[in-house]
């Protein structure tokens, strides 16, 4: 079978083709560009556990050396603490330039065999049939592309959106923020601040080697932002927080961003599928754009990996567009719902008594990866299996929990999602301290093992010690992405096959033999 083509080589395409040849499917990434980005200091991505996760199980080796975790989350109000989030209980966020981040991946995915990145290519015609796309480029060579599917990540004018005739409707200009990146010493080393004092917004999110990212709330129609008005912010904003002196600064980079809130009305068409900001835009009130264009990646990869390798259902395709256009549907439209709240000029900010206390608690959420502007989403399972009570409800994403493999290995469970496999995990207390020749042949586990060698999914045995929630001898099923299908009271054959069955919606399309190789450029 021919190769997935990735248009666009951001962090989004990048982390797809990375996700599908980690699950043996081989890609072509179509880079518009010289295949190499420009640092901006200024242009960071926040990730949080889940996304961080991911990108360090694609073989990004860029997160710790050149993001930094969050000590804390301070909040201020009028130059006064309110509150301080630690992370003791959690994973802390992650803070990098976004330009770190796409060359860490870029590394990754240049070392792959199965990734072909092909630099200076812009595509400008695709035509799909029954079986695959074909797509062409030009800019350094004119080239015609055939691939099994194709997949555009190039960003928010994307021209895979523009071919397939997709609309893109939204709001324009939703907020407005002065940014600048620069070289300080401020009170509170490491700590991520929001500091309020309407109209005035502004956050600080530290980087390393002493680097911080200041965002000022802009009016959202007001005039544009000169160099002198901007330099005045900083000065005003290092004043307040440092006892009234400015402290000596580097500034190294700054911008004006403007955020929009927009959703294609259709993410798939036939073989053709759209991600990332080709597929929606957002980033108000600390929603993050980049880090729900990875979610795409990860949740679109092991449905194309299943349709690669064994052919995928229809239903099982258009569910890549049915639950995640549905969760970024919901992130805007909580965004939409708080903005009068937190941006208005009244209403109810100052009819409801506590209201600015609840509007720095809803901004924090946000940023911090919680509630409906941040937590990671939940997809409604087709057919709901929870024969077992867990602290995860069917749909959600799981616990990172230790698990163990048959092969003896230990390792976090995010550390084996993402290679196109379902995982059963077995909740038996005691057996992280056993060697494994001593459970692997007792109790559950051969009952076990062999109803997991009949699935129809290809599909990874692992042991837990325990589980949120879960009584000893829990079955969990976990899709390839991380989100709980379905639970178990012990060993059922016949019910684990049919809910393995029904995370593929239905019986696989008819296949061919799929070469070892992958030639994708057409003579």
């Amino acid at each position: 079978m021919d190769p997935v083509i990735v248009v666009g080589a951001g962090p989004v395409g990048l982390s797809l083709a990375l996700a599908l040849a980690g699950s043996g499917v081989p890609c072509v990434v179509l880079d518009e560009g010289p295949g190499k980005d420009q640092p901006r200091p200024a242009r960071t991505v926040v990730l949080h556990a889940d996304t961080a996760a991911m990108a360090q199980r694609l073989g990004c080796t860029t997160l710790r050396d050149e993001g930094a975790y969050y000590v804390a989350w301070r909040t201020m109000r009028r130059g006064r603490d309110t509150r301080r989030t630690t992370f003791e209980d959690e994973p802390a966020p992650l803070h990098l330039p976004q330009h770190a981040l796409t060359r860490g991946l870029r590394d990754a995915a240049a070392g792959h065999p199965l990734i072909q990145l092909i630099n200076d290519s812009k595509l400008d015609s695709l035509e799909q049939d029954d079986r695959g796309v074909t797509a062409h480029t030009r800019g350094a060579e004119t080239t015609w592309w055939r691939g099994s599917y194709l997949v555009g990540c190039d960003g928010a004018r994307s021209t895979v959106r523009k071919l397939l005739g997709i609309r893109f409707p939204g709001r324009t200009a939703v907020e407005r923020h002065a940014v600048a990146a620069l070289r300080t010493e401020l009170p509170w080393p490491g700590e991520a601040l929001l500091h309020r004092d309407p109209p005035q917004e502004t956050t600080a999110r530290p980087l390393p080697d002493g680097v911080w990212r200041l965002d000022w709330l802009l009016p959202g129609r007001g005039e544009l932002v000169t160099p002198d008005a901007l330099v005045m912010l900083v000065r005003e904003s290092l004043a307040g927080w440092c006892g009234g002196n400015t402290p000596p600064y580097d500034l190294l980079d700054t911008g004006v961003h403007t955020l929009h809130h927009r959703l294609a009305r259709r993410w798939r068409d036939r073989r053709a599928f759209l991600a990332g900001d080709a597929a929606h835009l957002l980033g108000a009130l600390g929603t993050q754009g980049v880090e729900e264009g990875l979610r795409d990646a990860e949740n679109l990869a092991w449905k194309l990996s299943l349709a690669w390798h064994q052919g995928a259902s229809e239903d099982l395709l258009d569910s890549y567009e049915g639950e995640r256009r549905r969760a970024v549907a919901a992130r805007l439209r909580a965004a939409d719902q708080s903005m009068p709240v937190l941006r208005g000029g009244g209403g109810l900010r100052t009819l409801l008594p506590g209201s600015a206390r609840a509007g720095e608690l809803l901004l924090t959420d946000g940023h911090l990866g919680r509630g409906p502007l941040g937590a990671e989403p939940t997809y409604a399972p087709p057919v709901a299996v929870r024969e077992v009570p867990t602290a995860t409800e069917p749909g959600g994403a799981v616990a990172n929990v230790p698990v163990t493999a048959p092969d003896g290995s230990t390792v976090p469970l995010r550390d084996l999602l993402g290679r196109g496999r379902l995982l059963v995990v077995l909740v038996a207390p005691g057996t992280g301290v056993w060697d494994r020749r001593h459970w692997l042949g007792a109790g559950l586990m051969p009952r076990l093992a062999a109803a997991v060698s009949a699935l129809p999914v290809r599909t990874e045995l692992l042991v837990a010690d325990g589980y949120p929630g879960a009584p000893a001898h829990t079955v969990l099923l976990v899709r390839p992405d991380g989100h709980l299908a379905a639970t178990f009271a012990g060993v059922r054959p016949a019910e684990l096959y049919a809910a393995a069955d029904t995370v593929r919606l239905g019986a696989p399309a008819p296949l061919e033999e799929a070469p070892t190789t992958h030639p994708a450029v057409i003579d």
